[in-house]
């Protein structure tokens, strides 16, 4: 593994996201459906037949086949329909889905869930990212994506039903299969992008070792090999953010573990790099939206 590598493959195995199935069937004739409105991170995999993803944030239209995904990494005005116009899809009916048949291959087959990622440092993966991933499972070199692909169709057609848990775990698997991939041809900004970066990823690498080293934007640069303002500059055209936000998310990925073994909040202000509770609490509280004291009882086996 190259150091390019090694910040990338990490990121990806600590981006904290979960996965629910809401919908396993199939709809028949004209047709459309969404989950706009709901707040929520989605994704939809084709098992049988074709249909249409229609956003009306950029007026775009894409077709989907049989073995496709959809990841919608945030809460966007979308249907997926079986009509290829916009227009059209606008006016389709939206029935209620219909269970999928063992052999029976009618109409458009669809397994639909959600996402939740926590805050923190997987906000700050998935900031820069593209609102909306596609993964092509007949595209050359996808071979990993097809046999998952192949264990979900397996799993929605058992006679005796799927397994809600089953899908959950390989429908999130075929999403960090899909980032994995993106990240490999360049496609990816962000943090992701930051990793693959010859320049930058030793940074990366260094930040993640010690998150509670006291950082300055001076020895950061120094690692890049750029002045200090060539570096805030370069850096947050790469990440679309800036080294503090980095650390700051470094830092509480690390005092989240720490909270959880049930060490004390000053002793993991103190692991991570802040000189008082106070300067701790707020920055942990700021990214995740909860004090560490409160995180810390969830996790409290009494």
């Amino acid at each position: 593994m190259n150091s390019s590598s090694r910040p990338f493959e990490w990121l990806l195995e600590n981006l904290e996201v979960e996965t629910s199935v809401f919908h396993v069937g199939r709809y028949c004739g004209g047709w459309q459906a969404s989950t706009s409105g709901m707040a929520r991170a989605s994704f939809h995999l084709l098992l049988h037949g074709d249909c249409w993803l229609h956003r009306d944030d950029d007026g775009s239209s894409t077709a989907l086949r049989e073995g496709d995904a959809v990841f919608l990494l945030s809460d966007l005005p979308y249907r997926l329909s079986s009509e290829a116009q916009a227009a059209g899809a606008r006016h389709s009916p939206r029935p209620a889905m219909q269970a999928l048949a063992v052999g029976q291959a009618e109409g458009t087959g669809l397994v639909c869930g959600f996402f939740h990622f926590r805050p923190g440092l997987s906000s700050l993966i998935l900031e820069a990212l593209p609102k909306v991933l596609v993964l092509r499972v007949g595209d050359p070199g996808s071979s990993a994506a097809r046999r998952l692909f192949e264990l979900i169709l397996a799993e929605c057609t058992r006679p005796a039903g799927p397994s809600a848990m089953l899908l959950e775990r390989l429908s999130q698997l075929l999403f960090l299969y899909v980032l994995r991939e993106q990240g490999q041809v360049g496609d990816l900004g962000g943090l992701l992008g930051l990793a693959r970066n010859p320049q930058f990823a030793p940074l990366l690498e260094a930040l993640i070792a010690e998150p509670g080293r006291a950082w300055n934007l001076a020895e950061m640069a120094v690692l890049t090999g750029l002045s200090r303002s060539a570096f805030c500059k370069r850096f947050q055209e790469l990440a679309g953010t800036s080294p503090g936000q980095v650390l700051l998310g470094l830092r509480v990925r690390q005092a989240c573990r720490l909270l959880r073994q049930g060490q004390p909040v000053a002793e993991v202000a103190e692991a991570v790099g802040y000189q008082s509770v106070a300067a701790f609490t707020r920055a942990f509280a700021k990214l995740t939206s909860i004090l560490p004291g409160a995180f810390r009882k969830q996790y409290a086996t009494g």
